[in-house]
């Protein structure tokens, strides 16, 4: 299936470490905030980059719960932070809010600022699961001042191609949803969106130098945004 949606967008692997690279600036501007707890919703499996090595680097009193449903995924993680004792990782739908507070509650004080994470998740939510209703329970759940980052693949100036990935993920277990720029922008309902918006990944505060040349930002077919909880 890699193969197959390369060949519709070549510049997918790139994309992915676009994608990464957003998630790594956001973590560190979360931080720069004030922001010392973060939760990882459909984390993957955390390695070189992950959000507990960026948090920890930049500040050792950091806390990082993260979250996954696929138990491959969260069996390789409980190997990776066997020995890091400010993460921790659990097994959970993020749909089902109730379940992942309450884990997240037993490491994370929900009385003080969180990060809350939804990179390259949130397409794989069908609107018949409510993906508004889901942030805003997360949204609900933490104080002011605390922040949630999206990234989010879209079909948006894609064409035919956005067409394409749409058909080939609908054969596999993870159908893509893709949403347009002002469908991003509602899943922040109840944030204030910090500048520059909703963009495409590349351009969300991309540091000096690291904008790849030659290459559009649309190319991406990711839009990315950091909001902030009033």
């Amino acid at each position: 299936m890699a193969e197959q949606a390369i060949r519709i967008l070549p510049e997918l692997p790139a994309n992915m470490r676009a994608n990464r690279a957003f998630l790594r600036r956001a973590v560190r501007y979360m931080i720069s905030q004030g922001v010392r707890q973060f939760l990882d919703l459909g984390s993957g499996i955390p390695t070189v980059g992950n959000v507990h090595e960026v948090a920890l680097r930049e500040a050792p009193d950091a806390r990082v719960v993260y979250v996954d449903n696929d138990p491959v995924a969260v069996a390789h993680s409980q190997s990776i932070l066997e020995q890091v004792d400010a993460a921790t990782v659990v097994q959970a739908d993020i749909t089902d809010a109730d379940a992942v507070l309450g884990h997240a509650r037993s490491h994370l004080d929900f009385t003080r600022p969180v990060g809350v994470l939804m990179v390259a998740l949130l397409h794989f939510v069908p609107e018949s699961a409510d993906p508004a209703g889901v942030v805003a329970r997360y949204r609900d759940a933490v104080v002011p001042g605390s922040f949630l980052a999206i990234s989010h693949g879209t079909a948006d100036e894609q064409g035919e191609r956005g067409r394409a990935m749409e058909a080939l993920y609908s054969r596999s277990a993870n159908p893509l949803v893709s949403r347009d720029r002002a469908a991003v922008e509602r899943l922040f309902d109840g944030f204030e969106i910090v500048e520059p918006g909703v963009v495409f990944v590349p351009l969300w505060r991309p540091e000096p130098g690291t904008l790849p040349s030659g290459t559009p930002p649309e190319r991406t077919a990711t839009y990315a945004g950091v909001g902030r909880v009033r």
